[in-house]
């Protein structure tokens, strides 16, 4: 008996061993595998950054290359490839406030802030009530329109330039800002109207039908209920109205035929003779001037712009 039991013993402290040399192998295991997970997961991560940082420098180069341009005598700039100069000067951007073509540089900035202006609020207001009668109103031929609208998305500005350009000829518009800003106020952006539309149907119907029973109308209904909701939305219309319009070179190239209308964009066909030859050095530094509202403007709003795309994006 004493030997069966001894061997009784030994068999139990051998299991007993077994279970916990298990027990530490389970236990060591999942936190080998856990070290490896987050080593490679901090592997990949520093990869993606440095990738990323990588493709940022070479998107940047162009423009940092501008702006160390533009601080370059003339003679320099097609000899020195870098972005540092290496004779610093301050002449260009003299000459470029100096004016060009007897032209004021104010002048030019002035208009262009004006027409930017314009466009932001025309594409604003207009958008908005249109987006809102597709949104929410019922009428006939509501659904055959708003695809009607969407189908101009697609098609090039390039074919109706001519009849729009016949059309403000003959009503004497041409050689002012008015065929730049005027059809923003006819809701003629249909991309922002498919935007707030987007936007609009994301808001419960609900608070309608309570304002209604309020004895709201649908302007009174539009403009108490959901134009305070609009905010994101009408931020990212801003946004896109501004720069859009700040970097237009074509129609204004088309329409604004005289000097004292001339914008920035335009200022800049001025640095070329009719020779072809340019004056690199003043070109480059009115650049830079030109593209500076557009980086403020966009630094101040952009976490509007991308909470309001966002937002449009997911309802609806």
């Amino acid at each position: 008996m004493s030997t069966v039991k001894a061997l009784q013993n030994e068999t139990d402290h051998q299991a007993a061993a077994t279970r916990r040399s298990s027990q530490s192998g389970g236990q060591i295991r999942p936190q080998r595998v856990l070290r490896r997970t987050i080593k490679r997961a901090k592997v990949g991560s520093v990869a993606w950054h440095v990738f990323c940082l990588a493709l940022l420098a070479v998107l940047l180069y162009p423009v940092l290359w501008l702006i160390g341009s533009s601080f370059k005598p003339g003679t320099e700039i097609l000899t020195n490839m870098g972005i540092t100069p290496n004779q610093f000067t301050l002449s260009n951007y003299t000459e470029v406030f100096t004016g060009v073509g007897g032209l004021s540089f104010w002048s030019m900035l002035g208009n262009s802030l004006v027409i930017s202006t314009l466009a932001v609020v025309g594409n604003v207001v207009s958008c908005t009530l249109a987006a809102y009668a597709f949104a929410r109103l019922r009428f006939k031929l509501r659904r055959p329109f708003f695809a009607f609208m969407l189908l101009t998305i697609m098609l090039p500005m390039h074919v109706v330039l001519i009849p729009q350009f016949i059309i403000f000829q003959q009503m004497g518009f041409v050689g002012t800002i008015v065929p730049l800003v005027l059809p923003k106020f006819l809701a003629t952006e249909a991309f922002f109207i498919f935007l707030i539309v987007q936007f609009i149907k994301g808001i419960p119907r609900e608070l309608d039908e309570a304002a209604t029973i309020d004895g709201c109308g649908p302007y009174r209904t539009f403009a108490h209920v959901l134009l305070p909701l609009l905010s994101p939305a009408l931020i990212t219309t801003t946004i896109f109205s501004f720069i859009w319009s700040w970097d237009d070179f074509f129609s204004q190239l088309i329409y604004l035929n005289k000097p004292e209308t001339y914008t920035l964009q335009l200022g800049l066909r001025l640095f070329v003779d009719q020779t072809s030859a340019s004056s690199f050095g003043p070109m480059f530094a009115m650049s830079v001037l030109a593209i500076l509202p557009v980086v403020i403007f966009f630094a101040v709003f952009q976490r509007y712009l991308v909470e309001g795309v966002a937002t449009s994006g997911l309802k609806g």
